[in-house]
């Protein structure tokens, strides 16, 4: 059975639960959250601009460390170091792919570009990304964050 564009795509639309949209566009305000708070950590107002994004479980696995990161005070000494080894750190993130489950559990996959200065110059750290968010009390959160470099 042939379907036109239009046919195909107002069945999509009827079928999209306009709470998931909602959530994802929360969990992209999250996201974009956490790249200003980033930039802000790293900016100069250190890691506690960071670590409310991230659930009192949340667990990194960070891209410029070799240890997984699983308490709040190992959360903050990865963004400390960061902000140290990478001065003026920001990040662009690219082609997000966010998926909600259940109206409470989202994934956001994808890869970002994190952008500092070494030796002065601009520098460029390509690296791909998963973050898994849990909804509690109404914000969306982070409890599972694996960051690594790019392949070549």
């Amino acid at each position: 059975m042939k379907r036109s564009i239009a046919t195909v795509l107002a069945l999509t639309l009827t079928m999209i639960d306009p709470a998931a949209a909602d959530d994802k566009a929360d969990v992209t305000a999250a996201m974009n959250a956490w790249k200003e708070n980033l930039a802000a950590a790293c900016g100069g107002g250190g890691a506690a601009k960071i670590l409310p994004l991230y659930a009192e479980d949340g667990v990194l696995w960070g891209t410029i460390s070799p240890t997984i990161r699983d308490d709040r005070a190992e959360l903050e000494d990865y963004f400390v170091n960061a902000c140290k080894k990478l001065p003026k750190l920001t990040v662009e993130f690219k082609d997000p792919l966010i998926r909600v489950y259940g109206g409470d559990t989202a994934i956001n996959s994808g890869y970002y570009t994190f952008s500092y200065e070494k030796d002065g110059q601009p520098t460029l750290l390509p690296a791909r990304y998963s973050f898994t968010l849990v909804k509690r009390d109404g914000s969306w959160l982070i409890v599972d964050h694996h960051s690594s470099t790019m392949p070549k």
